[in-house]
């Protein structure tokens, strides 16, 4: 690193960019991703991440973690999901549940809100929770100095200028047709631009799934990235606004989150028409016997179900009670310690 020059932040790296007529990404591979991403039928913004929640919430927790040097197992990972936080978690353990939380929020956010400022920094905030020692630095444009570990690259620290490209990078992002283009955008441009104290890159990869959601393609996860592979990456981005090595490990990884995803849905089989057309009164259904306390019966009232379907209804919402565990509970927005109680309450309803 000492024959290196330092190199400072380019603004013209993202003022160049002009959406739908730049590309970071080849042209012809970014529409060859989104063909084998994307989702076969039309149904709302979210719904492919909400299919796939479960193992999502693992992978992308477990392997952003990993590239940030946390040491607990895959297979640790999935246990302490279950077992929920507690006052003996270290940095590890917190640093991974972060990332659930982030990924959830994400997951409700996204198809209401969209890509904004806002989202993102909120994003951060829930990454970075009890890992800053000013909690002040929580979703907040960074005011301070930082300088990453063995890079000659020294970002913008200048505030205001942070928060208006911070803008102009979301901006442009939503303009984006392609949202596997719109994804690679995000991931490099918020990792470029170090808009936070601490969280940047693991933000930047959550981030890269907003636009992948939004059109419901397979998610990102980042699946068997090493931390060497990534950090070269990185390194071509910040000293020599170099895209190729990024490139090919976005590509190399997404097909391989492609194709994971793509299998846990076939293996789901075809949709339940009672359950797709009922998808949101279950979910609430769901929501105020086990958070709140009701009766099956008052909450089944309180929806209005159409009476032909009343029955049906009913019973497959019996059925979604009997299966549901603390493992499986954040399809249904569900605190695991809450679900976990009312299980041992004997799962009144």
């Amino acid at each position: 690193m000492g024959t290196r020059h330092p190199v400072s932040y380019q603004r013209t790296f993202v003022d160049r960019y002009q959406p739908n007529a730049s590309s970071l990404l080849p042209g012809t591979l970014a529409a060859e991703l989104h063909g084998l991403g994307k989702s076969k039928d039309q149904q709302p913004a979210g719904t492919y991440a909400r299919k796939v929640l479960e193992q999502l919430l693992i992978d992308l927790s477990w392997y952003s973690s990993r590239l940030e040097g946390n040491r607990i197992s895959l297979l640790d990972t999935r246990a302490l999901f279950e077992k929920g936080r507690s006052e003996s978690d270290d940095r590890d353990a917190t640093m991974l549940l972060n990332h659930k939380d982030a990924i959830e929020f994400m997951v409700d956010a996204v198809p209401t809100e969209g890509i904004t400022p806002p989202v993102l920094r909120n994003l951060q905030s829930l990454l970075m929770r009890d890992l800053l020692p000013d909690s002040a630095d929580l979703g907040a444009i960074r005011q301070k100095i930082v300088n990453i570990q063995d890079t000659v690259y020294v970002p913008s620290q200048v505030p205001h200028l942070l928060e208006e490209t911070l803008r102009a990078i979301v901006d442009k992002a939503r303009a984006i047709h392609n949202p596997v283009e719109a994804a690679f955008f995000l991931w490099v441009h918020l990792a470029y631009l170090q808009p936070f104290v601490d969280g940047n890159k693991r933000t930047s990869r959550l981030a890269a799934n907003m636009p992948l959601m939004l059109a419901n393609c397979s998610p990102l996860s980042f699946l068997d990235v090493g931390r060497t592979d990534y950090a070269l990456a990185m390194l071509g981005i910040y000293e020599r606004l170099d895209v190729t090595l990024a490139v090919e490990l976005f590509d190399w990884t997404y097909r391989r989150s492609i194709a994971k995803y793509q299998a846990i849905i076939e293996s789901m089989g075809g949709p339940d028409p009672l359950r797709v057309r009922y998808r949101e009164q279950l979910g609430e259904a769901i929501q105020q016997i086990v958070h709140f306390g009701r009766s099956l019966e008052s909450a089944v009232q309180a929806l209005h179900v159409a009476e032909t379907d009343a029955a049906a209804f009913r019973a497959m919402l019996n059925t979604e009670l009997t299966h549901l565990e603390s493992y499986n509970c954040a399809r249904y927005r569900l605190p695991i310690g809450k679900t976990q109680a009312w299980i041992d309450r004997g799962r009144p309803h």
